[in-house]
């Protein structure tokens, strides 16, 4: 794993932060779902998790919110040990898993006040927290939860992962499946509540969220691939890199692969992102070569780095370093 700024991990630190992973493995069988993860969050910070799916992120907030046990290393959530205090770490974290997981036959009042009960509080106690967020779904509040749009659900979810005031809130892909629109609002949510002290861990496979968090730790095949601020991340992207476009996309990507000074090459979207050694891009000589592959209406243009991009030169880097080092 690859730390950026402000990633090292000294006592200091682990008393000063919200949650620290030290050296988490756990596996299913014989499949190894987190290596060595390690890294700790800052109080009052939306901390990102960004992958794939199957990348490990669901098992990790588990792991954090005492649902499973880590095969090794340690945990600890506002300073509490996971296996030791997990009783004490139930009472003060909100955990929103990724499967909507509430009373699908009750309505949306019920599972507030179920909810609510569970954690010897009452709804009017934290309204504050949940206002803006439950002012949207009230109209439906004698509605079963079962029959609620995607963006209501989450909405509903989220409220009840409110409602005892926790300090630390893991949130597992909360906006996946959710429309545009549900899941900008989402995120303003997630900002108003960081503004009343509250730590947010949240999943998402949704790379233009990372730019949404303060800082995010790429994970891939259950191991983090780097960990800093979306601006770092981006800042240290180290090539040339253009979007392609042709009359052939699907062939384009085979012939570009096959140019040697082409370092990578993936599909984003309506054109290819390609990487070019830096400073070394001999445009004119790429479009007379896809020329002679037969390529019409080429289109090159230099673009600059995201996220995403960065997630898949560490990705196929990473993958490189383990074939080498299939031990490691």
């Amino acid at each position: 794993m690859k730390m950026g700024k402000g990633s090292s991990m000294n006592k200091n630190n682990c008393q000063l932060s919200t949650v620290n992973c030290q050296l988490i493995n756990k596996s299913y069988g014989g499949v190894e779902a987190l290596k060595n993860i390690s890294f700790e969050v800052e109080r009052g910070e939306i901390f990102g998790i960004i992958g794939p799916d199957g990348a490990g992120k669901t098992t990790l907030f588990r792991i954090l919110t005492t649902l499973i046990l880590a095969d090794s290393g340690t945990a600890t959530v506002d300073s509490r040990d996971v296996v030791k205090e997990y009783n004490e770490i139930r009472k003060h974290v909100g955990y929103m898993p990724g499967r909507f997981s509430l009373y699908q036959d009750l309505t949306v009042e019920e599972n507030l006040d179920v909810f609510a009960k569970v954690f010897n509080t009452t709804i009017e106690e934290n309204y504050h927290l949940i206002k803006d967020i439950y002012v949207q779904i009230e109209p439906f509040k004698k509605r079963r939860a079962g029959k609620l749009s995607g963006g209501m659900k989450q909405k509903l979810a989220l409220c009840c992962a409110l409602i005892h005031k926790p300090s630390v809130l893991f949130l597992d892909e909360p906006t996946t499946g959710v429309d545009p629109v549900s899941r900008k609002e989402f995120w303003e949510m997630l900002k108003r509540l960081k503004n009343e002290g509250i730590t947010i861990l949240v999943s998402t496979p949704y790379m233009d969220e990372a730019s949404l968090c303060d800082r995010i730790a790429l994970i891939q095949n259950g191991r983090f691939l780097k960990i800093d601020t979306p601006e770092a991340i981006v800042k240290q992207f180290d090539a040339d890199l253009w979007a392609m476009r042709s009359n052939n996309m699907s062939k384009l990507l085979t012939d570009l692969r096959q140019h040697p000074q082409v370092l990578s090459c993936f599909a984003f979207g309506d054109s290819h992102h390609v990487t070019l050694q830096k400073g070394n891009s001999d445009i004119d000589g790429l479009k007379s070569f896809l020329a002679q592959k037969g390529h019409t209406s080429v289109e090159i243009e230099k673009i600059e780095a995201t996220v995403e991009d960065c997630f898949m030169e560490l990705a196929t880097s990473d993958s490189a370093d383990n074939k080498l080092n299939p031990m490691f």
